[in-house]
């Protein structure tokens, strides 16, 4: 005969092995991983500060380099090129990471800041900051409540219900939610496009290309290097959660993790991330997409590798587009979102064959 507590006794409960802590070997693998991808990212920096689109040799680029002294080509690396590669590289690791942290939220690959409009928001945000004379700061919170009001809007649109708003329930995994970000974006781009028309005639160059997305204007470079750094640091502690979250809410639910504040979080974090990349160098896409999924195939989906990675990859990915950008046709200057473009659409439709 069969014991009572036998018979009823319930069949464990255990968390996924990718929420398990680290093991050494596991660990030494992640930081190879990190490893590689930076010596890759410091590689394009290096070159980043050798060419341009001036009269300036790679010789005499990296003699001031060493020695910049009062030399124009110590001016010139240190000034010019310098800013633009940090403020690449800063923006790069931004937008990838939020393709990332999308990607987890709606457990989605074709999801990222660019197609489900966020980067579209973000620009009519900032435009319209612009063409009202704003400054520096209200431009960064018109690009933040773009990215905001853009992500709010495609949920609204995909899922009909606005009880999901406070995103506590399962985000809708569907075509729709993508069709309705690519629909939105078309939405904001011709609202751009209406900026454009009204912005006075001194504005409109640099507008355009920055609406294009441009590095050539930087300003300041810090602020996409600290909010990555600031991003990735808060992240890191939740990444075996976003493992769990990956299996799906109830799973995630039944194994402690809080499935609200965690989405609340990956939701903010995008948003802010696609908000300071776009007020750095404008609307830039692709980025998002095809960095977290290549890395996807070459790393696995464990999110305590691959959210670092991303951080690095994006960042060396954008700062080879701007170099390209700047050198391809010297003495002109292509806006690094045309790069990006070429990149990303062939991605992109290669995913959307391969995904059901």
């Amino acid at each position: 005969m069969t014991h009572p507590e036998r018979r009823a006794r319930p069949e464990a409960t255990s968390a996924p092995d990718d929420s398990a802590p680290y093991r050494p070997a596991g660990f030494a693998r992640a930081v190879a991983v990190w490893t590689v991808l930076l010596a890759c990212a410091l590689a394009a920096v290096f070159v980043a500060l050798l060419l341009g689109s001036s009269d300036i040799g790679i010789g005499d680029s990296l003699a001031a380099l060493v020695s910049p002294g009062d030399s124009l080509a110590g001016a010139a690396v240190y000034q010019l090129r310098l800013p633009r590669t940090l403020a690449a590289f800063g923006t790069g690791g931004l937008l990838a990471v939020a393709g990332c942290l999308m990607q987890v939220l709606l457990r989605n690959p074709l999801a990222d800041p660019y197609i489900l409009g966020l980067s579209s928001g973000a620009a009519v945000g900032a435009l319209g900051a612009m063409l009202f004379g704003a400054g520096l700061v209200a431009v960064t919170f018109g690009a933040a409540a773009g990215a905001l009001a853009s992500s709010l809007l495609v949920f609204v649109l995909a899922n009909r219900d606005l009880a999901r708003l406070h995103i506590s329930t399962t985000v809708v995994d569907s075509p729709r939610l993508i069709l309705t970000g690519v629909m939105l974006a078309a939405g904001w781009g011709a609202v751009v496009t209406l900026i454009l028309v009204l912005a006075p005639e001194r504005n409109l160059r640099g507008m355009l290309f920055w609406a294009m997305g441009d590095l050539g204007g930087v300003e300041r470079w810090w602020p996409a290097l600290a909010a990555l750094a600031l991003i990735v640091a808060a992240a890191m502690p939740l990444l075996r959660q976003f493992n769990v979250l990956l299996r799906g809410d109830a799973v995630a639910a039944t194994l402690g993790v809080r499935v609200p504040a965690l989405k609340r979080f990956i939701f903010v974090a995008a948003s802010i991330a696609t908000a300071v990349a776009v007020t750095t160098a404008g609307t830039i896409g692709f980025v998002g997409l095809v960095v977290p999924h290549a890395l996807r195939l070459l790393v696995g989906n464990d999110q305590r590798v691959l959210l670092p990675a991303c951080a690095i990859a994006g960042g060396g990915l954008l700062v080879v587009a701007d170099t390209a950008a700047r050198t391809i046709v010297d003495p002109l200057q292509l806006p690094v979102g045309v790069v990006t473009a070429f990149i990303g659409v062939p991605a992109f439709l290669s995913l959307l064959l391969r995904t059901r």
